[in-house]
């Protein structure tokens, strides 16, 4: 349970949703933000009574455009207390770059639990044809290859919003972060709600109230991340983890919730800074 709490697939998976535009079709509808943001984090509720609090805070960082590319900065620092004293203190910071067109993706990853030496994983990935190869010089030197119909996670954001804008429901997409050994591959079921219009009342937050939100409209969406590995070996449909969120147009989202089976915790936007962006040339 604490391993799945500060999994990088689930923080990294989180910030794709909220700051990763994509590039290709979406681009053509307008520039995406740069922009800064912070949220805290809360516990919702424990269904196995084995959290007695968690908390948190996560600070991300956006910037780039469609011809050189997204950079994304990130770094969550939680607290989890599961009673009698026992206390788990998580500390991860991620850096990655995934070019507009889905073709290349680099990232550095460090995690830290509690006093523990910090676990590493660096590495970087390019598509080329019906596959993609893989090169990791973190945690050890590997290289392998992975299906061709696998997808970064700023692709993975391009296509919600895509599908969302087409009218769908449902998408189903495996994706590919550099997550745990830098060797996992989940599979993502997206289920996309009716849209909701930019001038519908809501609970207010930093992006609510930013002018370059206000005329925006957005769609509730959940992402189910499934094991990929085990559902192929055992058939398990249960997903690792689910988080749901106000996904916008431009890529922004708010209302963040992540459910880890055994407990659930909110994310609410605390501040959101738009930055200065160069245009795409």
């Amino acid at each position: 349970m604490v391993h799945l709490f500060r999994t990088s697939l689930g923080v990294m998976a989180l910030a794709a949703a909220a700051f990763g535009p994509g590039g290709g079709a979406l681009a053509a509808n307008g520039p995406f933000l740069a922009h800064q943001a912070l949220y805290d984090l809360n516990l919702v509720k424990s269904r196995s009574n084995s959290v007695n609090s968690a908390r948190g805070r996560i600070l991300y960082n956006f910037t780039g455009n469609a011809c050189e590319g997204y950079t994304s900065e990130f770094r969550q620092v939680s607290e989890l207390d599961s009673g009698e004293g026992k206390v788990t203190l998580s500390d991860l910071r991620s850096n990655s770059w995934e070019d507009a067109a889905g073709k290349s993706y680099r990232f550095k990853i460090e995690t830290r639990m509690n006093e523990a030496d910090a676990g590493r994983v660096d590495g970087s990935a390019e598509r080329d044809g019906d596959h993609i190869n893989v090169k990791l010089k973190l945690p050890a030197p590997k290289s392998f290859t992975l299906d061709g119909k696998i997808v970064f996670p700023t692709e993975q954001i391009q296509r919600i919003i895509a599908a969302a804008k087409e009218g769908k429901s449902l998408l189903e997409l495996s994706v590919y972060d550099g997550s745990d050994d830098g060797q996992k591959v989940y599979n993502t079921l997206t289920v996309i709600g009716q849209p909701i219009p930019a001038d519908r009342a809501t609970s207010s937050d930093p992006s609510t109230a930013d002018e370059h939100m206000k005329s925006l409209k957005r769609w509730p969406v959940t992402v189910s991340y499934f094991d990929r590995d085990a559902q192929q070996k055992e058939g398990e449909q249960t997903p690792v983890y689910a988080m749901s969120f106000e996904l916008y147009e431009n890529g922004v989202s708010r209302q963040l919730v992540l459910d880890y089976n055994d407990f659930v915790i909110s994310g609410a936007m605390g501040k959101f800074d738009v930055k200065d962006s160069k245009p795409c040339n």
